[in-house]
């Protein structure tokens, strides 16, 4: 901020004392005392203050910008553990290409914040209330007055309209280019899926009018911006020709020098831009607010709302002597405002015993699981568990990177022949440095899930929760992979969400829902 305020003033001042040494020096030589004259300080004071700006500018550029970039990657962390935050329901709606707009582009539009709006206006307010002293001892009242006064209330009213009319199209072609983001992200992800629809060139056709949306909103704004520009650029030529006639008056009734009304010109001068600095501020101030508006409430920190973790009843508990799962008088809702799909059920799986449940679709296995795992709430009953719970879901992530890579995320600790082990174990042999796509992309379907399978065995959990293991495996490696799985963990208690036969089989017992 210093070094901002030092940049705005040492600019007007290098400006002022270089009109007035041209002009005085000239004087000096027309009286004939021009050898007397003192050229060395006024120039070194030009050439100090030329320096000093300098490196100024580069100071509070490097200043500025290293510490904006710090405060963005603090706030790209904590918006990403605010989403973390919340609900399992949320975050299965929550769309890759939006949360990849939520991390970049929102946080990266409140970079102006600081550098174009905060440190620019309070720079020139400093650098303006510095002139107006400068130029009230060193010229007049008057004109420090009118010079400094038309700048900075002509500008601020130019400034301001051009904030007003410019803030809705800012905010709207911030939004139309975020949704064109997000769009050609799902797009690029989704074109096979759009391919096979038919539905490629009608995609592209939509991106299209967006993309058209916001080039227009853009242009209005454009608009604006030269309005404004040419707005600030009758400010200044107001203030100088009213600092000319003024000076020239102050001059021709002896009040002052030529030297003096020369400083006073290049003064208003150099005031001009004032304006400019903050002008591109003014007109991202929309795209500020509507990322702001968007982000703020991901980077509030609270604590859970009790309505999305549940009652006291509701939470999963670890007992103390429990060595498998136990769950007692159970209501569950798949969603809040949603009717109750498992009421008062009552189950223990035991260390070592491994329970299918089986039912049609809807009647509340993957909920009963999710509860289990604490994603969802469950409005009555207890959920005690015995030791580390590990849970495949039905859509398990995974992420580019090596199989090494995705097995160290679960068990750091672990080496590689152990996860060698382990692949073996879900019937899956294969290089531990084979590198995979974004989201596991080069991996069949059967493959990716063999592979999230073993990234929760590896860490051996004493309850395993499985929902749909062996989708997308033939049968034959549907039973290996089941077997494998209970020579890993012989005491585990393992309760499956079972909709093959090879999952039933698998099983001590079976429960219909």
């Amino acid at each position: 901020m210093l070094l901002t305020i030092w940049v705005m003033v040492a600019g007007i001042a290098l400006l002022s004392l270089s009109g007035w040494f041209i002009v005085a020096a000239g004087m000096a030589g027309l009286a004939g005392t021009g050898a007397v004259f003192d050229v060395f300080r006024p120039s070194a004071g030009i050439r100090f203050l030329a320096m000093a700006r300098t490196a100024g500018r580069y100071g509070e550029r490097l200043l500025s910008h290293d510490a904006t970039l710090k405060v963005l990657t603090s706030l790209r962390v904590r918006l990403l553990v605010g989403m973390s935050r919340e609900n399992h329901a949320m975050l299965l709606r929550l769309r890759s290409g939006k949360a990849l707009n939520r991390l970049t582009a929102d946080i990266d539009a409140l970079d102006g914040v600081a550098i174009r709006v905060v440190f620019p206006v309070l720079g020139a307010a400093f650098a303006a209330l510095a002139t107006f002293a400068g130029l009230w001892f060193l010229v007049g009242p008057l004109v420090s007055v009118w010079a400094v006064g038309s700048h900075v209330f002509g500008g601020a009213l130019v400034l301001f309209w051009g904030g007003w009319a410019g803030a809705h199209l800012s905010e709207r072609a911030e939004d139309l280019s975020q949704d064109l983001r997000a769009g050609v992200i799902d797009h690029l992800r989704g074109r096979l899926t759009l391919i096979s629809a038919g539905r490629l060139r009608d995609n592209m056709a939509v991106l299209g009018r967006i993309d058209a949306a916001a080039r227009a909103a853009m242009m209005k704004q454009a608009g604006i911006e030269w309005r404004v520009a040419a707005g600030l650029q009758l400010v200044a030529l107001s203030s100088l020709v009213g600092t000319i006639l003024i000076s020239g008056r102050l001059l021709s009734d002896g009040h002052i020098g030529a030297a003096q009304a020369a400083l006073a010109i290049f003064a208003a001068l150099a005031l001009a831009e004032l304006g400019g600095a903050i002008q591109r501020g003014v007109f991202e101030l929309g795209r500020m607010r509507a990322a702001a508006r968007r982000v703020a409430p991901g980077l509030s920190g609270a604590p859970l709302d009790p309505q999305i973790v549940g009652n006291e009843d509701g939470l999963a508990m670890p007992g103390s002597e429990l060595t498998g799962l136990a769950l007692t008088g159970l209501d569950l809702c798949p969603a809040p405002g949603t009717g109750t799909i498992v009421e008062n059920f009552n189950l223990v799986v035991s260390a070592g015993e491994t329970v299918a449940l089986i039912g049609a679709s809807g009647s509340g296995k993957t909920s009963l699981l999710n509860a289990i795992a604490g994603l969802i709430p469950v409005s009555r009953g207890q959920i005690s568990t015995g030791g580390r719970l590990g849970y495949l879901p039905q859509r398990p992530a995974l992420m580019a990177g090596t199989i090494r890579d995705a097995l160290h995320l679960a068990a750091p600790d672990s080496d590689d022949r152990d996860k060698a082990l382990i692949m073996a174990v879900c019937a899956f042999p294969v290089d531990l440095d084979y590198r995979l796509g974004e989201s596991g992309s080069g991996l069949s379907g059967g493959e990716q899930r063999r592979l999230a399978l073993a990234r929760v065995l590896i860490q051996r959990p004493a309850i395993l929760l499985l929902d749909e293991p062996t989708e997308g495996l033939d049968h034959a490696t549907a039973e290996s992979v089941l077997h494998g799985v209970r020579a890993w963990l012989p005491d585990a208690a393992i309760l499956i969400a079972a909709h093959r036969p090879a999952e039933r089989q698998a099983a001590d017992r079976v429960i219909s829902l």
